[in-house]
């Protein structure tokens, strides 16, 4: 098949930062794209060659986008399997498959299938309701502390919560749900996986990953991450793991903790360009979205190494500010050499709303960590 200005049309469903970012790459080949998002402002919409409102979560929204598609990728998770499963029964081909979406889209499902493969994962239960979790804690079946996810729709931080106490609890929505035992780990790691049509496989550098205590959202990606050898030997190992059993197609994202014993725990994946891949726009010989791209069209994958040191810091909205949106102090980040300010095209603002991200390279770690320190406190994202 010819991909290249050719009559080739891939389809992405969701228009977000991911989204925006995969088009750089499909521009610079000449691929034909095809998006849809729910909202009419998404940040795809201005780079895809045709773009479509609906919903993502919508049978018929979904089906009818990918019936004139050739192939058909995410961008989140989110999205109608059942659809899409009519589509690939069609003939369409849809990355990832339908059946590894299905493993990763529910959170219980996922930990069960970790559980069920032997891959090293963290003590948890299943709840069909969170009002199931008080009846468990009072018959010594839970304890404190724990944490609740949402089996479903959680992202960006939204669905996951640390409970300490039983007030803890009120609030929360009463769906489906897992309580992981807390973790006590030294590191929170990510490796990514690439695996294209024709069984070819790569994995990146393993990235330290840095999160925000409240949002619980990543502040900081480092690349290289700071460990020793011997430790990310073992985390790739485990994430291949975890890619040979679910058998992707794409990229897979392997979120990991080091406890404090140097174990390696699979927290929980991500069939998609990852927040923790974005340092490599500037920092790798191939990009993670080229590499999606690639193995998703059955191309050889790119090289995965670093040319340098790479840190990433998340743009997010400030607490205390909603609205139109203003990247405050952004020229003086630009003043610093290695630094490259990515903006995702959302006119407004919320608090801890992905808005962005800066990317710092330099050929030592250590400085590049500490100027990533500067940008963060220097940048504000607020609003008019």
């Amino acid at each position: 098949m010819h991909f290249f200005s050719s009559n080739f049309k891939l389809g992405i469903l969701g228009g977000g930062q991911l989204g925006k970012m995969l088009l750089y790459e499909t521009r610079k080949w000449d691929i034909y794209t095809k998006v849809m998002d729910a909202s009419a402002e998404a940040p795809c919409k201005i780079a895809c060659n045709h773009f479509v409102q609906g919903s993502l979560l919508d049978f018929d929204d979904v089906y009818a986008f990918g019936k004139d598609v050739d192939v058909l990728t995410i961008e989140i998770e989110n999205v109608n399997v059942d659809a899409l499963e009519k589509l690939e029964s069609e003939g369409v081909k849809v990355y990832p498959p339908t059946n590894a979406l299905r493993i990763i889209q529910n959170k219980a499902t996922q930990k069960l299938f970790y559980t069920d493969n032997d891959i090293p994962t963290s003590p948890f239960t299943r709840f069909a309701y969170t009002s199931e979790i008080e009846d468990s804690i009072a018959n010594g079946g839970l304890e404190f502390p724990f944490v609740w996810k949402s089996a479903q729709f959680g992202y960006d931080g939204q669905g996951v919560k640390v409970v300490r106490a039983l007030k803890g609890l009120s609030g929360l929505p009463n769906v489906e749900c897992i309580a992981e035992k807390m973790v006590d780990f030294k590191n929170e790691l990510a490796v990514v996986v690439a695996r294209n049509t024709k069984g070819e496989v790569k994995t990146y550098p393993v990235v330290e990953m840095e999160f925000h205590p409240e949002a619980n959202q990543v502040e900081y990606v480092i690349c290289p991450a700071r460990i020793e050898e011997s430790i990310a030997k073992k985390a790739v190992e485990v994430a291949l793991k975890v890619s040979t059993s679910i058998e992707h197609i794409g990229l897979l994202a392997v979120e990991l903790f080091q406890t404090q014993d140097d174990e390696i725990l699979v927290n929980e994946v991500a069939p998609r360009p990852h927040n923790s891949g974005h340092y490599s726009i500037e920092a790798s010989y191939t990009n993670q979205f080229e590499q999606h791209i690639r193995a998703i069209l059955g191309l050889p994958l790119g090289k995965t190494d670093s040319k340098v040191a790479g840190v990433m810091v998340n743009l997010v909205g400030a607490e205390g500010y909603t609205g139109d949106v203003i990247y405050e102090n952004i020229d003086s980040i630009l003043k610093m050499d290695g630094v490259t300010p990515h903006v995702y095209g959302k006119k407004q603002t919320r608090p801890f709303r992905k808005m962005g991200h800066v990317t710092i390279v330099d050929e030592d770690m250590a400085k590049a960590r500490k100027m990533a320190q500067q940008v963060k406190e220097t940048i504000k994202v607020i609003s008019k």
